[in-house]
C-alpha cells in the first residue's frame, strides 16, 4: 500500500467509528423523542377520560339527584259520599259510594272544585242508569270510572278520552284528535267506598 493510502485507510477509520456515533445518537434520539410523544399522548388520554369520568360522575350524579327527588304526588280530590237509587227493576235497589278523583294538580283541584255542583249532579245521574248487576262486577266499576274522567272532562272543557276507535279509520282519527287535545288533568276515579244494597 502506499503511504496515501494508508494515510487515508488510517482517517477513515476513525471517521468510521463516528459515523456510527451519529447513526447510534440519532436512533437514540428517535426513540426518546417517540417515547416522549407517546407518554405525551397517553397522558392526554388518561386526563380526557379521567375529566369524562368526573363528567360522566356528575352526570351520573345529577340523574341520581333527580331521581333522589320525589315525583310530584297527584292531588287527591274526596267526593262527598254519594247514596243513589240504581236502575233495577223494581227501584229498590241502592248504591252507597265514595269517589276520589285523582287530579294532576292543585291549580286542577281549582278548577274542579267551581264545577263541583254540575259534576255531582252528573255523576248522579250516570250512577243512576247501572244496575246493581253491573256494580258488583269489576268491567262495570271499570266502566264507570272511565265514564266519571269523561263527564268530569266534558264539563271543564277538556276533551274526554274516547272509548276504544274501532277501525284503521277510527284510530287514525282518534291518533289526530289525541295530537291537538291537551292532556286530560283528571288522572283516575278512585272509589274509597262501594255498598250496594
Amino acid at each position: 500500500m502506499s503511504a496515501a493510502a494508508a494515510a487515508t485507510a488510517t482517517a477513515a477509520a476513525p471517521e468510521a467509528p463516528k459515523k456510527k456515533s451519529k447513526k447510534l445518537l440519532f436512533i437514540v434520539l428517535g426513540v426518546v423523542l417517540l417515547a416522549l410523544i407517546g407518554a405525551g399522548a397517553a397522558l392526554y388520554v388518561l386526563k380526557s377520560n379521567t375529566a369524562g369520568d368526573e363528567e360522566g360522575e356528575d352526570g351520573e350524579e345529577q340523574v341520581a339527584e333527580h331521581s333522589k327527588e320525589p315525583r310530584v304526588p297527584p292531588t287527591f280530590l274526596a267526593l262527598e259520599n254519594m247514596v243513589i237509587n240504581l236502575a233495577d227493576p223494581g227501584g229498590n235497589r241502592f248504591i252507597q259510594l265514595g269517589l276520589t278523583l285523582q287530579l294532576q294538580d292543585a291549580k286542577t283541584e281549582a278548577d274542579v272544585k267551581a264545577y263541583m255542583p254540575s259534576i255531582r249532579s252528573n255523576i248522579l245521574l250516570l250512577i243512576s242508569q247501572r244496575t246493581a248487576e253491573e256494580m258488583l262486577q269489576v268491567q262495570g266499576k271499570e266502566k264507570l270510572a272511565q265514564d266519571i274522567i269523561a263527564t268530569v272532562s266534558r264539563e271543564m272543557g277538556y276533551a274526554p278520552p274516547e272509548a276504544a276507535a274501532t277501525g284503521a279509520e277510527g284510530a287514525a282519527k282518534k291518533k289526530k284528535e289525541k295530537a291537538k287535545a291537551a292532556p286530560n288533568p283528571v288522572q283516575a276515579v278512585l272509589f274509597s267506598s262501594l255498598i250496594v244494597q
